[in-house]
Formats: C-alpha cells, structure tokens, sequence
C-alpha cells in the first residue's frame, strides 16, 4: 500500500482523484501525508539539550542523556531519547553494538592514519557530517578539511541525509585546492556510496576509513564540530537554513583566515596551508611508557606533531586520559 501512495503526484497532468482510483488508495489518506507535519517544539527542545550535551560529551550514549535530562528537569523515557538521537544521527562515541551502521552492500576500508604523521598540506583530508539544530527543525553539515594546517576546505549542509550533498562537497574540494594522498572518512552510507568513493578512485587517491569503536581516529573533525557549535551556531541560533548557510559562510571565513590555533602556533589555518609551516598531525596509538619510545604512541589520540615531541620527556608510565583531548582548543 504504501508503494502505491508513493505513485501519486500532484504535479502530474492526470489529477489526484485519477491517479487515487487507478492506484486503488484513498485520496484522504494521500491528502494527509501531503500536508507537512506540524514541528513538535518538546522534540525541538530535547534536540537542542541533546545536542549540546553531546558536543560536550560526545562519548554519552541514550542512558547517560536520559540522566542528564533528569537533572535539567526534562524527565523522559529511554525510548523517546533513542528516537530523538537517531532523528539526529547520534549516537555514543564507544565500542558497542550498532553504534556505526555502514550500508551492506558498500565496501569498507582500513584505516591507514594510526601513528602517520601530517607533515604537508594536501597529504591527509578527513571529514564528517554533523546535525545542527534549528529555530524549527534539524539540518546537516558536512565538511573537509586539511589535516596539516586544520583548514576547512569546502563544506555543505543538507535537511537529509543523503550521499549526494557529501559527493559535492568533495567535488568542490578537488576542484578548488587539487587532491589529497590520503582520503579519511568514518563508515557511514554517505562516505562508502559507490559515488562518494567513485570520485576518490577516479582521482587516484588512497581512501582511509575510521576503525570500529575508535572515537579518535577522526578527531581534527570532531574539534572543528564543537568549534562551529560553541563559536557560532549555539550563540546565534539560526532560524532557517538560508540564515544558517549565510552564518557558516562568515564563521568559516573567519575560522580559516582570522582566528588563531593553539596547535598551529597561534596561526591561522589559511597561513599554515599556504606556507606549509606550523602544522602537523597524528593519531597515536599507545601511551608513552618510556622517555625513548616514540612520543607520538597514545592510544587513539590526535595531537599536532608539536605536542607529540613536547611529550617525548614524560614520565615513564604517564597517561593522560583521552577524553581530555576533546576539550583541548583547536
């Protein structure tokens, strides 16, 4: 039944009452999953404590927000909060069942990034996708970035899901800054679509994807979220997605011309990726044990290759928990 309904267009020639009769479906039925369905502002409201909750913690999963909600005085069920994060695209950043749900049908490939450094523009690009509230609903981000000089190199947003909003911004990265070594993406549908991966073959570029469980192997990514959230879009709080579009286009001007890094040296991204100097990168993969051991071995972190030497006289046995990571600047 539900094929059939999607039959009918009321854009067609043939009119409605037609195409209900020869289809066989009801047109009141038809009539009412055309009219747009009203904004629930409680589910707009858990969005927007969920989603800030979640930049700040994004390791939490359904139980802990349901335990953050309480103490913010929003008692609700597990069940409406699982609803909620998966009309958002969220989920726990930690090893568990179903927290990554790759397409079947597509194809996965290692990760290639733990324990290589960044050591030039255009060696490493990563990306991800992010949910951003709205005054009146949710929409997508989605953006490339550099991972020597952090630089974000094109970016779009979507209402949905989609692949094909991803595949442009790729297109446009290409065709503006010229191609990477290194591609990294995590395993969702929209980066292993045979069109997302189709445009990394056709350009010879070696693809990389984010480890199962592995919260850090994309955390450039991560940092850039929780920048765009606390520096723009929670402050201003966008109405619609043309306000939005105009906002990110003068944050991220901003962001790569104008602010300064902590692990660029307090330069900017745009400097960095021009002069190639300044930057660097790495995701480690233990924690230093001894002061010969190579300083860029921390189990799962990313750190700029600058801070990996100025680690390499720790303590013997030291660790640094890699939750503190995310709240380093970026």
């Amino acid at each position: 039944m539900r094929i059939r309904h999607a039959w009918i267009d009321n854009r067609d020639a043939v009119a409605v009452v037609r195409q209900c009769a020869l289809a066989g479906v009801s047109r009141a039925t038809v009539y009412a999953q055309q009219q747009p369905r009203p904004v629930d502002e409680t589910d707009l409201l858990l969005s927007r404590l969920i989603d800030e909750e979640y930049t700040r913690h994004p390791f939490y999963g359904s139980r802990k927000m349901v335990v953050f909600l309480k103490a913010a005085g929003r008692t609700v069920n597990r069940k409406r909060v699982q609803r909620v994060m998966r009309q958002m695209g969220l989920a726990g950043m930690a090893p568990g069942p179903h927290t990554s749900r790759p397409h079947p049908a597509h194809k996965i490939y290692p990760y290639l990034l733990r324990g290589v450094p960044g050591v030039r523009p255009n060696q490493v690009w990563s990306t991800d996708m992010t949910y951003i509230r709205l005054a009146q609903g949710f929409a997508y981000l989605v953006a490339i970035i550099d991972w020597y000089s952090r630089r974000v190199l094109s970016w779009r947003i979507s209402n949905s899901m989609e692949s094909v909003f991803c595949v442009d911004c790729l297109e446009e990265a290409v065709r503006t800054h010229g191609k990477p070594e290194i591609f990294n993406s995590d395993q969702g549908a929209q980066f292993t679509s045979d069109a997302f991966t189709g445009v990394l073959k056709r350009e010879g570029v070696v693809i990389s994807m984010d480890g199962r469980g592995r919260a850090f192997d994309n955390i450039f990514v991560e940092r850039l979220w929780r920048s765009v959230k606390h520096e723009d879009v929670y402050l201003k709080g966008y109405a619609s997605m043309g306000e939005w579009m105009v906002g990110l286009a003068a944050y991220f001007a901003c962001y790569n011309d104008e602010r300064p890094h902590q692990s660029l040296g307090q330069q900017t991204p745009d400097v960095v990726y021009r002069t190639a100097r300044g930057g660097g990168a790495v995701i480690v993969d233990k924690f230093v044990r001894v002061v010969e051991e190579s300083p860029v071995e921390r189990s799962g972190e990313g750190v700029s290759t600058a801070e990996a030497r100025s680690e390499a006289t720790a303590k013997p046995g030291q660790r640094r928990p890699a939750a503190s990571e995310v709240e380093c600047a970026a």
